[in-house]
């Protein structure tokens, strides 16, 4: 009897766990053939929205991982997110959904991987509820398993 083998560049399928640490795979926005610019302005605070109200594409610029020191090209408005608007004192609150609430997390931390655990403590839902909306077949806003 043969033996059937997955080849290397085919993921295995895992069914996620509260412990599954999960990210936003930038690349989905493109494989999906959506611009994640438009997404990312609707999550400026409003001093920022003004900002970048006439602009539809941004210029990339140099950003330093304070840990690692890795130099790595960001989109503009990725970094304000994080350095700026993520500090507001809503950003996170009550009144968003639980996908923009997770998204915004994401884009808070630098998309530094979570668990279900992790981010029900920060926007303070259940972490079985954030599972259940995860790990389903629709893939929101990128947010995926790490690989």
């Amino acid at each position: 009897m043969s033996k059937i083998t997955i080849p290397p560049s085919l993921p295995t399928l895992v069914k996620p766990t509260l412990d599954t640490p999960f990210h936003i795979d930038f690349g989905w926005w493109e494989r999906e053939g959506l611009h994640l610019g438009v997404e990312l302005r609707t999550h400026l605070c409003q001093e920022h929205r003004a900002v970048f109200s006439e602009h539809f594409d941004t210029e990339k610029i140099d950003w330093v991982d304070e840990k690692t020191g890795e130099v790595t090209q960001v989109d503009g408005v990725r970094h304000v997110l994080r350095i700026h608007c993520s500090k507001q004192p809503d950003y996170i609150n009550e009144n968003l959904s639980l996908v923009d609430a997770v998204f915004r997390v994401f884009l808070a931390n630098g998309n530094t991987p979570l668990t279900c655990r992790e981010l029900g403590d920060i926007i303070g839902r259940p972490p079985e509820r954030i599972l259940r909306t995860l790990a389903g077949r629709q893939v929101y806003k990128g947010i995926r398993p790490v690989q």
